[in-house]
């Protein structure tokens, strides 16, 4: 914004509508990373939500699965962002772009890779974050049209391949067969298979809400009207995604018990269609297929969890416009948001070193995570433009700037 203001100079001063309009975009994307930072708190350290029970309980649950699929789908944001939202980058200009992002997916992986082997007992996004970047970066100049159409034929594909391909190593076409096959590997292997299939967010079934959020990034989303509809749309992806898992898991002939066969509790109708609370089936099954929990890398679960992180980002986009005291409110929120990389950093770190596996997950040590990582924030972007990794990040990508 700066630079841009710095290139416009002789031009008379945009209209204070405007620049709040301007200023309430970016800050509403950082709410919703904030946003996004403690939920992945909560579902790290916050309790149970097996056993927490009430509102609570309920609260951990939506942090479940949810805070990393919008963390995920602000990942194409970012990538957007870094190559030209509105009119994507061209020339040298664009290849230098394209270097950028290309430094920043390798620091990623380094760095996820880097914090897994300290034994953290967190599974760490990151890794697969840069390699998110990698893997969406030949689509950085299609339009939103484009982009949104290539999500939703990956949402409807990639988890059917990755459901074959996982039954194929695992079991090697045999239902329940053990993975002692010819071409079976190994479940707790590194490298490129857990990244790609068998880890926690596996690129295969989450370059949907990757795509999803370059799509939404190529809007005009300065334009009220444009931030209604998403909401609009959100909404009514995640009524889609979870009410055709409930009603699949209720009404559709032979799921329930596809999924009771293969040892899942109450035949999948419990709470499978929202919430990984309900279980795993202990065999493969196909009846999954039609689950919508968190992290259960479906169709169904990919359409939900993408509505919520659309409607999220709408929602924080409006608010952050045409609130102005519930943006002073929300301050440390969004001064999280503006350094999501050093606070999730953070408290992976903080996790390892107060006894990882033995730190008890409370609500307690959830409001110490918060307020700590709040209050260093605030007084952190009070003087200093972007946070401590986050600087470290731009400096290290500044050497794309010599790529002619």
């Amino acid at each position: 914004m700066t630079q841009n203001a710095a290139a416009t100079a002789p031009a008379p001063a945009a209209p204070p509508v405007a620049e709040a309009r301007s200023t309430g975009r970016l800050i509403g994307v950082d709410l919703a990373r904030g946003l996004a930072v403690f939920g992945m708190y909560a579902a790290h350290v916050g309790p149970d939500p097996a056993t927490a029970g009430g509102v609570r309980g309920f609260l951990m649950e939506l942090a479940h699965g949810r805070s990393s699929a919008l963390f995920a789908f602000l990942a194409g944001f970012s990538v957007v962002l870094m190559t030209g939202r509105r009119a994507p980058r061209t020339g040298r200009a664009g290849r230098q772009a394209v270097a950028k992002v290309v430094l920043r997916a390798v620091v990623l992986l380094v760095l996820g890779t880097a914090l897994t082997m300290t034994g953290t007992p967190v599974e760490v996004i990151l890794a697969f974050y840069g390699l998110y970047f990698l893997l969406v970066l030949p689509l950085y100049r299609l339009s939103a049209r484009t982009l949104a159409e290539i999500a939703v034929v990956a949402a409807l594909v990639l988890p059917q391949l990755l459901f074959l391909i996982v039954r194929a190593v695992y079991y090697d076409g045999a239902l329940g067969g053990g993975s002692t096959g010819p071409l079976a590997w190994p479940r707790t292997g590194d490298g490129l298979v857990p990244l790609l299939f068998t880890g926690s967010y596996p690129a295969l079934s989450w370059l949907p809400f990757v795509i999803a959020g370059m799509a939404v990034a190529r809007l005009d989303l300065a334009d009220t009207a444009v931030r209604i509809r998403l909401a609009a749309t959100g909404a009514g992806l995640a009524v889609l995604g979870y009410g055709g898992s409930w009603f699949a898991l209720h009404h559709l002939p032979g799921v329930a018990q596809a999924l009771g066969r293969a040892g899942f509790p109450a035949g999948g109708t419990g709470t499978a269609w929202w919430s990984d609370v309900a279980g795993w089936p202990e065999e493969d099954t196909w009846g999954w297929l039609f689950v919508a929990a968190p992290h259960s890398e479906t169709t169904l679960s990919i359409v939900a969890n993408t509505g919520v992180a659309v409607a999220v980002l709408a929602l924080c986009l409006l608010a952050a416009d045409a609130l102005p005291r519930f943006r002073r409110l929300a301050g440390p929120v969004i001064a999280v948001g503006s350094m999501s990389l050093t606070a999730y950093v953070l408290h992976i770190v903080a996790i390892r070193f107060l006894g990882g596996d033995e730190l008890p997950q409370s609500t307690l040590v959830l409001l110490g995570f918060v307020v700590g990582i709040c209050a260093f924030a605030a007084l952190w972007t009070r003087f200093f433009r972007r946070g401590p990794l986050e600087a470290l990040l731009q400096r290290t990508t500044k050497v794309a700037d010599r790529v002619p």
